[in-house]
């Protein structure tokens, strides 16, 4: 293959080459002792020790189960890894996968062997968070919904409470436990309980702090008897050191804290709030945990949106690039080691698994978007930050000084804060504005003791400066193989050196700031710089026989000084540098993949995105994206050897620029892709309200007949009506309240809770009489509905029929318990008779804990009849029903109509084209105003609830693999009027995101079975 492949490249011949052959995951089957972590997963006061190297720990937080393809987790994992990052944390849900107690289900799209393998073929570590708690925006966060029957209150020592998460602990700690670092895997980490102390009335003497110390001891020692050895961590919300190393019962070995100081205040991202602004970190965390690695085991990445905000977009205003330069740098400023970004990948809240305050998207406004494409500046800014500090040995035991404005600079309205480096001369200086959020421009000279003396700096005239929210890392007695940096202004990206000691690095700066930087040239046998392109402005001076000053200004183009054949200094515009690409070549097992100081890299410039690099004898062979045809160029490699250029297995026509650099064009062209059109495929259309006609037999549903409850809040009905204590935890919510009038019925008070947004329809048999449209976004609504214009016959039956849109549990409320709060009808009046006179009767998805569709989980269902029925699966008896479409019929008056249609999809090879699913909003029509709500089901898979009148999400990404992107699949939707007048979609398409010519793993697809006549089915 090598021989073919340079005969093609001789003879600028395109050919199919061979893709990198990454060995998987390797997991013996046997659990050493404690001990077993010798040489593995080490520490010491300043940084992790992963098989005898330290390491900066950046890590990247993404949840496999909002991103139901598994085959997509590897691109995930090969984004992560190509921003610089090393680890990933990751949270599972046990409510997803035990929603029947005592059933607990890894398997399918929950399964964690496939998430291992990627996350060891990418090269990416594992902090393994596996709750039970774990809070993330999640319904009841995180925990199963029939937890919120039990009566001893959640994350308590209470036995009722400890014993249900046993079988879950077990099963899911020795998944973790096989998959660890000592037996092959990629979990170097494990955080046993989350945010414990943040959790309501926890430091309150109500709830003791034995109580909470055997909780936490428990919880550690369930992971312990499954097997896991690596070291366990906490992350501490309120940063108070509880369960830090030595502080008593309950202690984990390594002590991690989370901020979120940019709030969340999406519709105003301009506005940077002053309060939570992380200063003294490092004098709290000597108090703390002075042994271990400084951690943030969660930092602010972006933030969620809810139904009536805004959409993700403003949340990566928000949490912008500015704010990756002046926080993350900031965080950098009290030396810490270990540091995890909360989210990196966020994914979809699909199949109800979202809490009571989120929409289907869970973007948050994150690096890597919900449809996986990356966000161009944030994403770089990230890449720029995370791969100098893979180059950056001095940082990882360096000691964080104090922050104070004007020292080391010319100004108070600059702060500095110095990173002290002790076993090397290096030390760190991060500057940012003394306001932090301030939009100046200063001005200001950086002064400060180098190896050859205190210098002011610039040194060759001019001023350095700060421009807006920004911030930067300075650095003096910089060691570049062996080449002492005796101070530099402007940032380092990377260096590298090569077989031959000829060394690379790449600096760049803001546009058209002024940077300087000086070298001692003792070790270089010129001190002469050749400048490419011949620019005069960019200054040389010696100053004295040690001392080499370089100053440049800061311009699009591209600046190359070569100090003959032994250093090469790469000038950049920070913009230009972030179209660079660091990239670990392979190494020997046990490493493989995984990152190590001691890896050869290869750095690239030009793709959308390099994901893998290997060499073979003179061929260097690539794996990316592009969105554009592109100059590919060869930065550097490190033998010197590579003469041939392939891109995903496509041999390149290569040759030299003018900067010797080695190049080539890689061609794009636009994938030609036959879309639907919604408007003219032929749906079929049932009604999924047939409750409120005439003769509907509900004698299946459940008696609402509970004498009392374990809710912590009290009945205010002779009978629960609460929807959790009959096992519905999900979805729509259906009751049906019998009763025989006595003509004497004037209105009927309603009490319902639903979620942030929620919305609820009432009809009295088959008369509609009023709904809730969510608008003022508050989680419980009362009203009171008059009656007394229909006139109730005395001695007749009536039944009032109530559908509830149930958003989602909360993932925390104030109250220890909570939590719990009922959700559905929770009290009534019907003026004029006793509430014992209405029986109400209730039904939520079929079955409910006893969920039927395993391979979509327990969320994905509600209660609307064609869900009951399985109508949403793909291939429903749809053969009798009505030709009727949802965008030019829909519905005529208030109620539920379910539709259903099929298309077919057929992308070409080698191209990766994320496709979202958008709802018009088409003004000119009279139903633009109109209050509906919709559930687009995808191959049986909820992935999207419209709701028309609070928004903001009208497009609803769909995964490759959900959506089967060369065959056929099957669309559902349930269209909900709440208005008398009815409702029709403004229109719907299949909206293509701009498409990637990829190197991609094209994934499988996830299980998606087919419509059976479900037994039982009301």
């Amino acid at each position: 293959m090598l021989l073919s492949t340079l005969f093609a490249f001789l003879l600028c011949l395109l050919s199919q080459g061979q893709g990198l052959n990454i060995p998987s995951r390797n997991v013996d089957s046997g659990l050493g002792p404690r001990d077993s972590l010798e040489g593995l997963v080490t520490w010491d006061k300043y940084s992790m020790i992963i098989r005898g190297e330290r390491m900066f720990i950046f890590s990247g937080e993404f949840h496999p189960w909002r991103l139901p393809s598994p085959g997509l987790w590897l691109d995930i994992f090969q984004k992560i890894k190509a921003m610089g990052f090393n680890a990933v944390s990751f949270y599972t849900y046990w409510g997803l996968v035990e929603g029947t107690q005592g059933q607990v289900r890894f398997d399918g799209i929950f399964a964690l062997d496939e998430f291992f393998k990627a996350a060891a073929e990418a090269g990416i570590y594992l902090i393994a968070r596996p709750g039970p708690y774990i809070n993330a925006e999640t319904a009841l966060g995180g925990y199963p919904g029939w937890t919120a029957r039990i009566k001893a209150p959640l994350r308590g020592d209470d036995p009722e409470f400890v014993n249900t998460t046993e079988l879950y602990a077990a099963t899911l700690g020795k998944l973790i436990a096989d998959a660890q670092i000592t037996n092959g895997g990629p979990v170097i980490m494990l955080q046993p309980e989350n945010e414990y102390d943040t959790w309501p009335d926890v430091n309150n003497t109500d709830f003791p702090a034995q109580t909470n110390s055997n909780y936490m001891e428990h919880v550690k020692q369930q992971f312990k008897d499954a097997g896991n050895v690596v070291p366990q961590m906490v992350n501490d919300h309120l940063y108070q050191g509880n369960w830090a190393p030595g502080s008593g019962l309950g202690e984990t070995e390594l002590y991690g804290i989370d901020a979120y100081p940019m709030r969340y205040d999406c519709a105003n991202p301009e506005i940077w709030p002053k309060i939570r602004w992380p200063e003294n970190w490092q004098t709290m965390h000597e108090q703390y945990s002075p042994n271990t690695p400084f951690f943030v085991a969660e930092f602010q990445g972006g933030s969620g949106t809810g139904f009536g905000s805004v959409n993700a977009d403003a949340c990566n205003a928000l949490v912008n690039q500015e704010s990756v330069r002046v926080l993350w740098k900031n965080n950098y400023s009290f030396a810490i080691k270990i540091f995890n970004v909360y989210m990196t990948y966020g994914g979809t809240n699909w199949g109800n698994l979202g809490y009571r305050g989120g929409d289907t998207s869970y973007d948050y406004g994150a690096a890597i978007k919900e449809n996986r494409h990356i966000w161009r500046e944030k994403y770089s800014e990230e890449k720029l930050e995370a791969n100098f500090f893979k180059v950056s040995p001095a940082y990882l035991t360096a000691v964080a000084g104090n922050a104070s404005n004007g020292s080391y600079v010319s100004t108070d309205q600059i702060a500095t804060t110095p990173v002290f480096g002790t076993d090397h001369p290096t030390n760190f200086y991060i500057i940012r504005h003394a306001d932090w959020t301030s939009t100046n421009t200063t001005s200001y000279k950086l002064i400060v003791p180098t190896s050859t003396g205190n210098v002011s700096i610039p040194q060759l005239g001019g001023e350095l400066v700060l421009t807006r929210r920004d911030s930067k890392i300075h650095s003096t007695d910089y060691d570049v193989g062996g080449v002492n940096l005796i101070y530099n202004t402007a940032e380092i990206f990377t260096w590298a050196e090569d077989d031959s000691g000829k060394r690379i690095l790449i600096l760049y700066g803001g546009a058209g700031e002024l940077h300087e930087l000086a070298i001692d040239p003792t070790n270089l046998t010129t001190t002469s710089a050749q400048i490419t392109p011949n620019d005069t402005t960019v200054k040389t001076q010696a100053l004295g026989s040690n001392t080499l000053v370089i100053q440049w200004q800061v311009s699009e183009d591209r600046r190359i000084l070569k100090f003959g054949d032994e250093l090469e200094i790469l000038l950049l515009w920070r913009n230009d540098a972030y179209n660079y690409w660091v990239t670990e070549l392979p190494a020997e097992s046990p490493i493989a993949n995984y990152s190590s100081p001691s890896k050869s890299t290869v750095v690239v410039k030009g793709p959308y995105l390099v994901r893998t690099a290997a060499l073979e004898g003179g061929v260097l062979r690539l794996t990316g994206d592009i969105n554009s045809t592109t100059d590919l160029e060869l930065i550097y490699e490190p033998t010197g050897k590579v003469k041939a250029l392939s891109f995903n297995g496509e041999a390149l026509c290569a040759k030299r620029n003018a900067d010797g650099k080695l190049t080539a064009r890689l061609d794009f062209e636009a994938p030609e892709i036959t879309f639907p059109d919604f408007a003219s495929l032929e749906w079929k259309y049932i009604d999924s309200l047939p409750e409120i006609q005439p003769g509907y037999d509900d004698s299946e549903w459940v008696s609402c007949e509970a004498p009392s409850t374990n809710n912590p809040e009290s009945l205010l009905t002779p009978t629960s009506l609460y929807a959790s204590d009959y096992g519905f935890h999900s979805g729509s919510l259906i009751y049906r309240g019998h009763f025989t009038a006595s003509g004497e019925e004037s209105n009927l008070f309603l009490n319902v809770t639903g979620g942030s947004g929620f919305g609820y329809s009432l009809w009295l048999n088959d008369s509609f009489l009023a709904s809730w449209d969510g608008a003022d976004g508050s989680s419980t609504h009362n009203t009171t509905i008059p009656l007394s214009s229909l006139a109730l016959e005395s001695g007749k039956p009536y039944v009032f029929t109530l559908l509830i849109d149930h958003i989602g549990q909360d993932e925390e409320a104030p109250g220890t318990d909570a939590i719990k709060l009922p959700m559905g009808l929770v009290n009534f009046d019907l003026a004029g008779r006793a509430q014992a006179d209405v029986a109400w009767k209730l039904t939520g998805n079929l079955g409910g804990e006893a969920y039927r569709d395993l391979d979509r989980g327990p969320r994905n269902e509600g209660a609307l009849f064609a869900e009951r029925q399985g109508w949403h699966q793909p291939g429903p008896p749809s053969e009798s029903w009505e030709a009727a479409s949802p965008i030019a019929d829909g519905l005529a008056t208030a109620g539920v109509g379910f539709y259903t249609t099929t298309f077919e999809l057929d992308v070409s090879e080698g191209y990766d084209v994320p496709l979202s699913f958008a709802f018009g909003n088409d003004t000119t029509t009279t139903m633009a105003s109109v209050n509906y709500r919709v559930q687009l089901f995808v191959n049986g898979y909820q992935f999207g609830k419209l709701v028309a009148n609070l928004g903001p999400q009208t497009v609803f990404p769909v995964p490759e693999g959900v959506l089967n992107h060369n065959g056929v699949n099957a669309v559902a939707l349930t269209l909900w009027a709440l208005d008398e007048r009815g409702a029709r979609l403004d229109g719907l398409t299949l909206r293509p995101e701009m498409p990637l010519r990829s190197g991609y793993r094209k994934p499988w697809l996830s299980p998606q079975p087919a419509w059976q006549e479900r037994e039982g089915a009301y």
